[in-house]
């Protein structure tokens, strides 16, 4: 009886779904750190990077994948038997404003072929990355509340809100998984910036420790949310891992860490760097940024899933400038 039973659990444990992950996007800002760090949790061969260039220095398993190639997202996702996606490729605000319809196309139609793929192939879970760039004019600016209309003011914008419209109709439609944060503008040390418009939090480093001087796109009091890169791998990676019972959201949770204006990032570092400059040139980015909130309300998140950053703007400073020396 003891042998047939252990043979049955032996069966059952071999016939279990084993966890697989498709990173799309894996080349970008936030996609590199993710990857590693869900590579630390479920292990390096259970995690597949996927972009449409490569590296130099892109560790191994990964694929070429251009997003819209729907037969190559079939093929891959039949031939490593994914189970869950974290579908991060997408253009930026910034980026995305120079060729709107390509964003549209490659930020909607690429998030459809991964829930429709979801749908059928019965995946355990789905990733959808949103922003703060759904909000607009008409938004209150202050504590930017969970559920308020959506009127974005950039086609990143237009393409994220209606992702996520997307996202809650396969949830409620098919019982697809899905999960989604709304990212402030990210910060961190392991890239480069990649065409947002928040991208002057991340350059402003740079530029301090390399010439002690910084001119800056937006104007010196623009305050906008946002969130060290650490504290957005771990909502990511807890919101994933949250009982599915506990999710309640499943078109864009509000998320927050740190407010604060690029005079402010800029007397943060002169603690560090005493002869440190800031001068400021506002461009085009600068009324993209008008029409996003400053601060955010994320309640939500901090009920459902017990959501709380661990950074703000001077542990953030300290950890950034210790990195780049």
């Amino acid at each position: 009886m003891k042998i047939q039973a252990t043979f049955e659990l032996l069966t059952k444990s071999s016939n279990m779904k084993r966890t697989k992950i498709l990173v799309t996007g894996a080349n970008g800002q936030i996609g590199r750190v993710l990857t590693e760090a869900l590579r630390r949790v479920h292990g390096q061969n259970s995690v597949l990077a996927t972009d449409i260039t490569k590296l130099p220095i892109t560790v191994e398993p990964f694929e070429f994948l251009d997003i819209l190639n729907n037969q190559r997202l079939r093929e891959i996702i039949e031939d490593h038997k994914i189970t869950q996606v974290y579908h991060l490729a997408a253009i930026l605000s910034a980026n995305g404003e120079w060729n709107p319809i390509k964003t549209w196309n490659i930020n909607l139609n690429g998030l459809l072929s991964i829930l429709e793929l979801a749908r059928e192939k019965e995946m355990e879970k789905v990733f959808f990355p949103s922003t703060i760039a759904v909000f607009g004019n008409t938004t209150p600016r202050i504590d930017t509340p969970q559920d308020v209309p959506l009127l974005p003011t950039t086609v990143y914008g237009m393409s994220k809100s209606t992702g996520e419209l997307w996202c809650n109709y396969y949830f409620l439609k098919y019982g697809v998984d899905v999960r989604s944060l709304r990212y402030p503008g990210i910060i961190g040390w392991q890239s480069l910036p990649a065409g947002g418009t928040t991208d002057y939090a991340v350059e402003i480093y740079h530029e301090a420790l390399k010439n002690k001087q910084y001119e800056c796109f937006l104007a010196e009091n623009t305050r906008l949310p946002m969130m060290y890169m650490d504290d957005a791998i771990k909502a990511t990676i807890d919101l994933m891992e949250a009982p599915k019972e506990n999710i309640s959201v499943r078109y864009g949770y509000n998320l927050a860490a740190m407010s604060f204006t690029p005079a402010e990032i800029a007397e943060e570092i002169k603690k560090h760097i005493p002869d440190f400059k800031i001068s400021y040139k506002p461009d085009f980015r600068q009324d993209i940024a008008s029409s996003w909130s400053e601060s955010i309300d994320d309640s939500k998140a901090r009920i459902d899933w017990n959501w709380k950053p661990d950074f703000d703007l001077e542990k953030m400073t300290i950890d950034m400038l210790k990195h780049l020396s």
